[in-house]
């Protein structure tokens, strides 16, 4: 079991905006959903997603969000939950990830998903935090 990939996701106060920042700073679009304010920047081999939905209160503080991206995400979550931490059920996101979510210590959120398959998408419903 292993983590393929790390993908930070950060709150923004306008998603339009901040990817027209990052594209100055040499990020390209690599995906863009404009009905959910999201958008998947990549420069190389390097992704970042900027989302404005996660924005909830624009005018407190944000959290980021760091995606991890296991091998086997149902192995990965019965591992951890085996390690004694208190983590929700898989649920299958309207945007087709397996995931689970998770704050540590600090407040810092982790979302950790695998791409579900097109039936799991209806057996565990479609949900996001």
């Amino acid at each position: 079991m292993k983590i393929n990939r790390l993908i930070p996701m950060l709150p923004v106060k306008s998603m339009p905006a901040s990817v027209a920042f990052y594209q100055k700073l040499g990020f390209s679009i690599e995906q863009r959903n404009d009905h959910w304010r999201w958008a998947m920047l990549c420069f190389g081999e390097c992704r970042l997603m900027v989302d404005q939905s996660i924005n909830v209160h624009p005018e407190v503080p944000r959290t980021s969000v760091l995606y991890l991206y296991p091998d086997d995400v149902a192995a990965y979550h019965g591992w951890v939950r085996g390690n004694g931490l208190d983590v929700p059920e898989l649920e299958v996101s309207f945007y087709g990830m397996t995931e689970f979510r998770v704050d540590d210590p600090d407040g810092n959120r982790l979302w950790i998903g695998q791409s579900a398959p097109a039936d799991d998408n209806q057996s565990l419903g479609n949900a996001r935090q």
